[in-house]
């Protein structure tokens, strides 16, 4: 398994039915794919930038090495934010499919005309019991990452702190491209409900 998979599973896991955002959960997933790429020495960070090792072979896991495929090979590299904003455009959807596709998410039945499929569930599985495993031993990753989107759990205190300063780097970037999209939001809905206030005053 993956920081990824890991993370998505305890959102899902946690969440008691309330899912985080989706568009920071994407912006945290593809943090979580660098932070991956970086362990494995597939990536290196020059200051902010995304550096490939062309030297690295492929990532078994097929999600993490579409990701290792889309890193931008030749100069000027880019930004670890640039990345999460590309990168992370729709990712929730793309990881959710996935697990769902490997049987590790099920989706119930709700009646009715057309006997459309509920919201997934993650099912039992060695995987599921190794993300919340990894998130039960305040894995500094997994932990600063869920809390970025949201997820606690029981969780009380701080989430640990990271020694490596790249990984540091990326949960930093994946926190202030979080902040930025909710501001992003806030705009849009006061925006919103000024238009709505116009039309109900007549105008």
């Amino acid at each position: 398994m993956t920081t990824p998979r890991d993370l998505l599973i305890v959102t899902m896991d946690t969440a008691a039915g309330q899912l985080a955002e989706k568009g920071d959960l994407s912006l945290a997933l593809a943090g979580a794919e660098a932070i991956d790429l970086l362990g494995t020495r597939a990536i290196r960070l020059d200051g902010d930038l995304i550096v490939p090792d062309d030297d690295r072979p492929a990532p078994t896991d097929r999600l993490m090495a579409e990701a290792a495929s889309s890193i931008v090979q030749e100069e000027p590299y880019e930004s670890v934010t640039d990345w999460l904003w590309r990168r992370g455009r729709g990712l929730s959807a793309v990881y959710e499919a996935a697990l769902e596709e490997e049987g590790l998410l099920a989706r119930q039945r709700r009646r009715g005309l057309s006997f459309r499929a509920g919201n997934p569930e993650l099912v039992e599985s060695p995987a599921r019991r190794r993300a919340v495993d990894r998130w039960a031993s305040d894995d500094p990753v997994l932990a600063n990452l869920a809390e970025t989107v949201g997820v606690r759990g029981e969780r009380t205190g701080d989430s640990p702190d990271v020694a490596d300063d790249a990984v540091a780097t990326v949960l930093a970037a994946v926190s202030d491209a979080v902040v930025e999209l909710a501001s992003v939001r806030q705009r849009r809905a006061i925006d919103e409900a000024a238009f709505d206030n116009i039309w109900r005053g007549g105008v």
